[in-house]
């Protein structure tokens, strides 16, 4: 039941949150009492982060004037570690090195001894054997490194002495504050999980909403038949209040509804009810008895099962799933649901339109995803596209037009579906190019700005050319689903 296109968009929303909470990077304030002690340690502090940085080929500020250590130094590992372009990226710390004007000029001359301290430290050469780093193998790397060899270095702590506050409690405070500070960064190997649960929440919740809409039209009958039952007892009822027209709460949908053993057997396990959604069932019924589809319907002799389920499909497209009052209902219970809506709603008129075709008029529950492909589809795509993010990133940038957008301003949003379109396009061989491209676009003008769709296709294509002529890319733009 659950098709790619939900998966898609269930997918850039929990990666969406993902971004915006996987670089975390919490800077420590200065001290409130501002002993000598605490005073050096905080501008240790600030000088260690800014040594990280500068230990791994980065410029600290724009007005960096301590030349850059050679490059064949540095191993590719130290410098292309996650953290440090997240550490690199922080507003706060760029603050802070200017406000407190930490410079690093006191470490000049011992920074290339750090590094060959650092390269040849048996914490770096295992650190570079792994392939896949995470960025919470980065922070533990860097942890190790700042306690073994930055915190007991003579030669690092004789240069640390130049500064006229120094004193040695400020010196291991501030390294350990350094530590704490890395150790606080977001624990993305916990988040991953966290992400990986929630979309398979997300999934599962969309489910259970195509159930309960199943259920509506029961709860609607049942009020309709309570109206009717009521207007008999009326001071003066009128003749069709009396005898009414009973096709309405007769229709043979509802007791196959009612006598559904798939759906019974999922709701038994993951109860739904709208109990408690009167005025929300009465606002449908109320449309429903106004609308034309109503009125043809009562009036027709037909009483064919086949009938039955097609009016209620209309009713359904017409009425339930464009209505106002399901959509606030449904924001109420499910944080999910809102956007599901119109996607769970065709499942619905799916399943209506197979069971008018059934000859024993039984109402069957879709499965949840149609098959073991679909069912991994989501969990694999996320994950792809977080391990891949930074480096897709960087494919991003390089065709983003400088003069058309600006690329500080680019929304996340459209960051995220882009990553997400890249990820599909390079590790889903079996899906065309022209699926990906479109889907994308499509959710881009939906759920992004005004002109994300235009943005989307044109970065997008421009990757899809590069990555082809790269032989990256070797699914043909031609090929058709």
């Amino acid at each position: 039941m659950i098709n790619r296109i939900l998966i898609r968009i269930k997918v850039i929303q929990m990666l969406y949150s993902f971004m915006l909470t996987r670089s975390d990077f919490r800077i420590q304030e200065a001290p409130s009492k501002k002993t000598r002690d605490s005073k050096f340690a905080y501008e240790m502090y600030l000088d260690t982060l800014l040594l990280i940085l500068k230990l791994s080929g980065r410029k600290i500020s724009p007005k960096d004037e301590i030349p850059n250590l050679a490059t064949a130094q540095i191993s590719p590992a130290i410098h292309n570690a996650k953290i440090i372009s997240s550490l690199a990226s922080n507003s706060e710390l760029q603050e802070l090195t200017t406000k407190y004007d930490r410079d690093l000029s006191q470490y000049a001359d011992c920074l290339s001894y750090l590094l060959d301290e650092i390269c040849e430290s048996a914490a770096a050469k295992d650190f570079s054997k792994k392939r896949k780093k995470s960025i919470g193998e980065d922070v533990e790397f860097w942890s190790v490194i700042l306690e073994s060899i930055m915190l007991k270095d003579d030669k690092f702590v004789e240069a640390a002495r130049r500064n006229e506050d120094f004193t040695i409690v400020g010196f291991e405070n501030g390294i350990k504050m350094a530590i704490d500070t890395l150790r606080d960064f977001y624990d993305v190997k916990s988040a991953m999980v966290n992400s990986r649960k929630s979309l398979q929440d997300s999934l599962e919740q969309a489910y259970r909403l195509y159930a309960g809409l199943l259920l509506l039209p029961k709860d609607i009958t049942r009020l309709r038949e309570e109206q009717i039952e009521a207007a008999k007892d009326k001071y003066l009822p009128t003749a069709d209040d009396l005898n009414p027209n009973l096709k309405f709460i007769e229709n043979g949908l509802i007791e196959a509804i009612s006598d559904s053993q798939s759906l019974n057997a999922y709701l038994k396990e993951n109860p739904f009810s709208w109990e408690n959604d009167y005025y929300l069932i009465k606002d449908l019924l109320d449309n429903i008895l106004k609308s034309d589809v109503y009125k043809e319907y009562m009036s027709s002799k037909d009483r064919e099962f086949q009938s039955d389920c097609e009016f209620w499909r209309n009713l359904f497209k017409d009425i339930v799933i464009p209505s106002d009052a399901l959509a606030e209902a449904l924001e109420s219970r499910s944080v999910y649901w809102n956007d599901d809506i119109s996607i769970v709603g065709t499942f619905v008129l799916k399943t209506l339109r197979r069971t008018a075709a059934d000859s024993n008029h039984r109402l069957e529950l879709m499965p949840m995803f149609k098959d073991e492909e679909d069912a991994v589809f989501g969990e694999t795509l996320f994950v792809d596209a977080v391990n891949n993010a930074d480096n897709y990133r960087e494919l991003i940038d390089r065709f983003i037009n400088d003069s058309q957008w600006d690329t500080e301003r680019i929304a996340l949003m459209d960051i995220v579906i882009l990553t997400t379109a890249i990820t599909e396009l390079l590790n889903f061989p079996a899906i065309p190019v022209p699926v990906t491209l479109n889907e994308y676009i499509e959710i881009a003008n939906y759920y992004s700005s005004p002109r994300s769709g235009q943005f989307i296709n044109g970065v997008l294509f421009s990757i899809i050319n590069y990555l082809r002529e790269n032989n990256q890319l070797q699914k043909s733009f031609e090929n058709k689903k």
